[in-house]
């Protein structure tokens, strides 16, 4: 059943979006090559409590972290461990918290090191297609327009969406209805509403569109063994737009969105733009 949210619960949702974009922000200042993805746990932990929440995907369904951390051609629910990072690593984080009874879910790439052209222009373009489908949100679109939006923007960029894997509702549960597919043709599916709360999160692959999952029953990789990239937001449907729920500062972004982690206006990756801010203050 789909729910839809009273402002005061949107409201709820956004003070446990604000504790998600600030603590993955902490994570992405302290990634660096040599630390393991168990360390980037330890931390998402520690940043999620000490601002008033609970870890959202620690112990969902017997997964073992904090965070889902997911290097390289791991496209997403890569389980925190011994692995080092390398410089030249992608690392998709994937975040959620739950604050006062309401989730929030988030997810970005980071540059681990010095990452190739390849690599940058994949996560530039990943997260441009999440700002895409984030435009096509408001009462009366339907719920494929986001993912034909996304579909068509990164296959016009030669990448592929995976099929597999979707966005989703969210609300007193991490995950609720409706599902949001990264792909689809325009004008059919659930007609959104004034106060649907939806994760949208595209996937995007450097080759095929196909995925696998590895045998520890989690860890979702590309078929071929070539990168991926994902970003993801939580954002509101409003009579006249949206309003992303996910943003690190007070302000609210209505029919606007947060400034861009990746692409040519900061150098590329999330890491570099944030280090740069956090030297600045």
């Amino acid at each position: 059943m789909i729910t839809c949210k009273s402002p005061q619960e949107v409201g709820k949702i956004r003070a446990s979006g604000r504790v998600t974009a600030t603590a993955l922000e902490e994570l992405i200042q302290a990634v660096k090559p040599g630390m393991t993805t168990k360390d980037i746990d330890r931390l998402a932990e520690t940043a999620i409590r000490t601002r008033g929440g609970e870890p959202a995907f620690l112990g969902y369904h017997g997964f073992t972290g904090s965070v889902c951390s997911s290097v390289n051609d791991e496209v997403v629910h890569g389980i925190p461990g011994g692995r080092k990072l390398r410089d030249g690593d992608l690392l998709k984080i994937d975040i959620g918290s739950l604050v006062d009874g309401w989730y929030s879910d988030m997810a970005c790439t980071v540059g681990v090191g010095e990452i190739s052209l390849e690599a940058k222009r994949l996560v530039e373009v990943t997260e441009q297609s999440l700002q895409v489908g984030i435009r096509e949100v408001r009462a009366g679109a339907h719920i494929s327009d986001i993912g034909h939006a996304i579909q068509t923007f990164v296959e016009e960029r030669g990448y592929s969406v995976v099929r597999a894997l979707v966005g989703h509702g969210v609300g007193e549960r991490l995950h609720e209805e409706p599902p949001v597919p990264n792909f689809g043709r325009k004008g059919t599916g659930v007609v959104l509403k004034p106060g649907m709360v939806l994760a949208i999160e595209p996937m995007v692959n450097a080759g095929t569109w196909e995925v696998r999952t590895k045998p520890d029953g989690w860890t979702v990789v590309t078929s071929d063994g070539r990168l991926s990239a994902h970003f993801e937001h939580t954002v509101a449907v409003l009579p006249d737009g949206f309003e992303v729920l996910t943003a690190a500062d007070d302000q609210r972004y209505v029919n606007r969105l947060p400034e861009r982690y990746s692409g040519a206006t900061n150098g590329g990756t999330l890491g570099a733009e944030t280090s740069r801010r956090a030297q600045a203050g």
